[in-house]
């Protein structure tokens, strides 16, 4: 079994002095969940910051058993950090050399302060009053987290996926920060494919009878939207191959959701299983503020630019070294992505390496295949 992991919280604002956001909103103080691994050096410069992907967490690697506040979310199969092949000593990111800090999205549901939290002027939670939340607004708390840890420059910023947008955020509003970005199947700006997508996700949930507008905590939560939600996504994030080979034989027919209609195959069976799991353990107004973050995301709008040369001008100027990885399999962030990224890039002579992973395993191939991902990052990290 991996080494024992724990959460720890950041508080950061107050009622006083609080947490401003970029559309105007308020929050009389924040938590921010995180771990870390490995040890912080004396002079506090091998800190890697690791950002995690749309329905993931702070917890990366080891055994975490229980969070506090979080509850029946916190199920079984989180119990394992998520990165476990990539984090440790000897692996990819090796924590016998960096300090691996990971922390839960601002408007996350696993132990940051979000809209399942206590509104501290209402003593109920958040709900549809907890606000709309930007890449740039995650990285600006990430930042005061950072400084609580005296840490001044950042070794590296990592991010898969969704990840990837906050990485690259954070390597461009505060260029000075950070000396290495490794930005894992992800992209430049949303593409109106994926907005489309998302945009079904939120109506899926949006219409779901139990969703009251986001207010639902002190009743039954929005489980059939966040399944239907879950199974437009999925399909993005799996090669079609794969949900082939994964999906079982034989016919599980719901008595819980279908009146009328019966599955007729175990890929219908399939997709539904795995949207019926994912909502024991994520919270449906947490999901729509993640995918409105990435609904909106363009990068050059993140750091406050007038263009993408202005914006990575930035990381040339602060001498940052890129490494972006593209997966030919990918259905949920193109390869064609990661291009526009590289382009902008190389056009702002930015030191940027492009590498292309050979996959049949789609978007989730990061999560799946750490051997086509480790030397290169073992590389840039030392380099």
């Amino acid at each position: 079994m991996p080494a024992e992991s724990r959460t720890e919280f950041f508080q950061t604002g107050s009622p006083t002095a609080p947490v401003r956001l970029r559309d105007g909103s308020v929050l009389p103080g924040i938590t921010l969940a995180y771990e870390t691994w490995g040890t912080l050096n004396e002079d506090r410069s091998n800190a890697v910051f690791l950002f995690h992907a749309l329905s993931g967490s702070h917890h990366a690697v080891g055994h975490n058993p229980q969070i506090e506040g979080v509850g029946d979310l916190w199920q079984p199969e989180m119990h394992e950090g998520w990165w476990e092949s990539m984090i440790g000593p000897g692996k990819a990111i090796n924590t016998a050399e960096y300090f691996v800090i990971c922390a839960n999205y601002l408007g996350g549901c696993y132990g940051s302060t979000g809209p399942s939290s206590l509104n501290p002027e209402t003593s109920k939670p958040w709900g549809a009053a907890f606000p709309a939340v930007s890449a740039a607004d995650q990285v600006e708390v990430f930042a005061k987290l950072l400084d609580h840890f005296k840490i001044s420059v950042l070794h590296a910023v990592i991010g898969p996926s969704v990840g990837g947008l906050v990485a690259l955020t954070f390597a461009t509003r505060f260029a000075e920060r950070v000396k290495n970005v490794i930005v894992i199947a992800s992209g430049f700006k949303t593409t109106v494919l994926n907005r489309l997508i998302l945009f079904e996700q939120i109506l899926a949930i949006e219409n779901d009878p139990h969703f009251h507008g986001g207010d639902y905590y002190d009743a039954d939560a929005p489980l059939y939207g966040l399944v239907l939600a879950r199974m437009i996504s999925h399909k993005t994030f799996v090669h079609l191959d794969a949900i082939e080979k994964r999906a079982r034989q034989d016919v599980v027919q719901p008595d819980d959701v279908l009146a009328w209609y019966r599955v007729r195959d175990q890929f219908q069976s399939y997709m539904l299983h795995q949207g019926k799991k994912f909502v024991k353990r994520f919270d449906a107004n947490t999901y729509l503020r993640i995918i409105d973050l990435w609904s909106r995301y363009d990068a050059t709008q993140e750091g406050d630019a007038e263009t993408p040369s202005a914006l990575f001008d930035r990381a040339r100027s602060a001498g940052q070294r890129w490494l972006v990885f593209s997966i030919d399999s990918d259905f949920c962030f193109y390869p064609e992505e990661q291009a526009e990224l590289v382009k902008h890039l190389e056009e702002a002579q930015v030191d940027v390496m492009h590498i292309t992973v050979h996959s049949d395993k789609g978007h989730d191939s990061f999560l799946l295949e750490p051997n086509l991902y480790t030397p290169h990052i073992s590389w840039v990290l030392g380099k």
